[in-house]
């Protein structure tokens, strides 16, 4: 019984709790408790708040679809362009095309390990997969922002597991190799320039300052000569080219990509001869992108560019963000400290490059080990 008899009197009426348990429309359990005074009015209490909620229209329970359109549509204002594009592509082809009828509030153990195993059938990398859930959670975690489920049930089904996969490893130049292959590449644009093309260049420059500073490929594109001063480079943009349109300017990754970075002086001889060529050409504009002019290169000019001077250096091919790796790993492999790589990768935590190149600290396994063997008992 809905009506409870409690203690207490006024104006010597007894004292009733009326309490209403009803389920609304997203599938929720709510509990509405009032007071009144006297059994008739507490009858006539529970009479009213039941029609009141018999007369609230109920709302569609929300779908996976719309809970994306709201979820895309509140994450507009908060995310890089080319981080809510990376979002959106994630959740339209792993997620949408299996459970985009399904009500969130119908979301089962059974049904989300469906999912998991239709996408683990697609041959993805463990890594793929494991973004592909990091982004669905993340939609649903929204989804208990919003109150519209108590909690994430996929969190009862857990991330994608690959114990027996083998780890690839990580893929750099070493300074010989980077050595053959820059060379080569200058001699590739010496060769263009006598029959007038001087564009390569930009990419030579590119290649340059990929290996020397460790920038990510969006933030070497987006430097501009203004950027340098002092002989160091302030990264405080970043230039998208994979959403629909011209290219944008964003901030870079994180807070912590804000950062000013010394060049060294291979780097800045590099920049010098290039801003003289520019300057020649009176073609230098100090507003305008240090690889590429009025507008930056193409990735996809990058990446063929890198594929040829590779191939002439007779040296592995190894992808853009590569030369990152190679760049860490050559100061790692010095005993560089693993908060300056850190600073100079902009990283948002330490722990993300110690669990990156810790390995690559041979140096300091094998020093760790000489004061342990002087020891002597």
């Amino acid at each position: 019984m809905p009506i409870y008899k409690m203690d207490g009197r006024k104006d010597g009426k007894q004292k009733y709790r009326v309490r209403i348990n009803y389920v609304d429309d997203y599938g929720r359990s709510k509990q509405i408790d009032r007071v009144a005074y006297g059994l008739d009015e507490a009858k006539q209490l529970e009479r009213e708040l039941n029609y009141q909620i018999k007369q609230e229209k109920p709302a569609e329970k929300i779908t996976i679809e719309k809970l994306f359109e709201e979820y895309i549509k509140a994450k507009k204002f908060e995310l890089r362009e080319s981080t809510l594009d990376k979002k959106q592509r994630i959740l339209k082809f792993h997620v949408l095309p299996y459970l985009s009828d399904v009500k969130i509030d119908k979301l089962n153990v059974a049904i989300l390990q469906e999912w998991k195993n239709n996408i683990a059938e697609q041959g993805l990398s463990i890594r793929t997969r494991k973004n592909v859930y990091s982004e669905f959670r993340a939609m649903l975690n929204f989804a208990v922002k919003m109150e519209y489920i108590e909690r994430n049930p996929l969190l009862k089904v857990g991330n994608f597991q690959a114990p027996l996969e083998e780890v690839k490893e990580m893929d750099f130049y070493t300074e010989e190799e980077f050595l053959k292959y820059i060379r080569s590449a200058k001699e590739y644009c010496i060769e263009s320039e006598k029959s007038g093309d001087l564009y390569n260049w930009n990419y030579y420059v590119f290649f340059c300052i990929a290996f020397y500073t460790g920038l990510r490929k969006g933030e070497i594109n987006a430097l501009t000569w203004n950027d340098i001063k002092n002989n160091s480079i302030a990264v405080t943009k970043s230039v998208c080219q994979q959403v629909k349109g011209d290219d944008r300017i964003t901030p870079p990754k994180n807070k912590s990509s804000i950062r000013t970075i010394q060049i060294p002086l291979p780097l800045i001889e590099v920049l010098a001869q290039h801003k003289a060529k520019l300057k020649k050409q009176q073609i230098f504009n100090a507003d305008w992108f240090i690889c590429g002019g009025e507008k930056s290169i193409r990735n996809t000019s990058i990446d063929n560019m890198n594929r040829l001077f590779s191939k002439l250096a007779e040296v592995k091919t190894i992808r853009i963000h590569d030369f990152r790796h190679s760049h860490a790993s050559l100061l790692a492999n010095a005993g560089i400290n693993i908060q300056e790589i850190a600073r100079r990768l902009g990283h948002s935590n330490i722990s993300i490059t110690l669990q990156t190149y810790s390995h690559l600290y041979p140096s300091e396994k094998e020093r760790a080990l000489n004061v342990l063997n002087n020891i002597k008992i």
